[in-house]
């Protein structure tokens, strides 16, 4: 299903510094756009919406569609490939594909083995991707941590117990899977911060809170990570809600660096939206037509 605003409701696009600050980058009541991903040459973002994928230009704040051909409708799960030069996207037949970040045709990874497939991380060697599975497309099941070679292959699970897992991300180095899991807990949907080695070896929770985290995502000099918080009693991770964003140090994920509350949830920080120098972040509020945030 393609996500749309509700009448009066805006959809601001927004760049938060590791210092505290938070600026408006772009504004629209037109399109629902959702999961920034930063380029690699610091200029752009990239963001799906009306089930397309687009461009949006950072000093000019011009938003372009990117066009694609031979893929279904996207969601908000696509990572940008290591090169620079193309993108893994997950689209709403349940597959993941590749495309040039350019646009152009977009290639199947994913085989037919009735799952649908939720990508969220490719390795540093661009070899790998982490994505999480749901056997049979039902819903109703936990995710599981599932890896994959970037050019298709025999998928392969990661064990981290039986609780829903999502957005399993490749630590900068390439040594650790980071996701959220609902595994250390027997209350349904509380999700916690977790990491795993890309080996299967050393699960463990990052942060013990009463809040429902999800998304953990590292910059890329591995100092920082960004998440979003959910209010406690969450199931999943819904649209607009009263959320906010969470900036860590790597070294304590206990104490919070800058935190930015929001309207959201969906779309807000699906996936990793750090800038190339590791100073900026990108993510996405959806206020209201009651509410206006500067």
């Amino acid at each position: 299903m393609i996500r749309t605003l509700q009448s009066g409701q805006q959809c601001q696009v927004r760049i938060a510094s590791v210092t505290g600050e938070s600026t408006l980058l772009y504004s629209t009541h037109r399109i629902l756009l959702e999961a920034p991903n930063w380029t690699l040459d610091g200029r752009s973002l990239i963001l799906n919406g009306d089930g397309k994928l687009w461009r949006l230009d950072i000093t000019s704040g011009t938003l372009i569609e990117i066009p694609l051909g031979g893929i279904p409708d996207l969601n908000n799960d696509h990572v940008l490939a290591p090169d620079g030069e193309s993108i893994f996207l997950s689209a709403n037949d349940g597959h993941i594909y590749r495309a040039p970040l350019t646009g152009g045709h977009a290639q199947r990874i994913t085989p037919d083995d009735g799952s649908f497939h939720f990508l969220h991380g490719v390795s540093p060697d661009g070899a790998e991707l982490a994505y999480v599975g749901i056997g049979g497309g039902d819903f109703r099941q936990p995710g599981r941590l599932m890896t994959i070679a970037s050019d298709g292959g025999a998928p392969a699970r990661v064990n981290v117990g039986e609780g829903h897992c999502d957005g399993p991300e490749y630590s900068p180095d390439g040594k650790w899977l980071y996701l959220n899991t609902e595994s250390f807990s027997t209350e349904p949907g509380h999700a916690q911060l977790a990491r795993i080695r890309v080996d299967g070896t050393g699960f463990e929770q990052l942060l013990e809170s009463k809040t429902v985290d999800w998304f953990p995502h590292l910059s890329p000099d591995g100092q920082y990570a960004s998440y979003i918080r959910f209010p406690s009693g969450t199931q999943g991770h819904p649209a607009d809600l009263p959320v906010a964003v969470v900036l860590v140090s790597t070294g304590d994920w206990k104490t919070p660096l800058h935190t930015w509350p929001l309207f959201g949830g969906q779309g807000t920080l699906n996936v990793n939206s750090w800038s190339p120098d590791s100073e900026h972040f990108a993510y996405v509020a959806y206020p209201p037509a009651t509410q206006t945030e500067d």
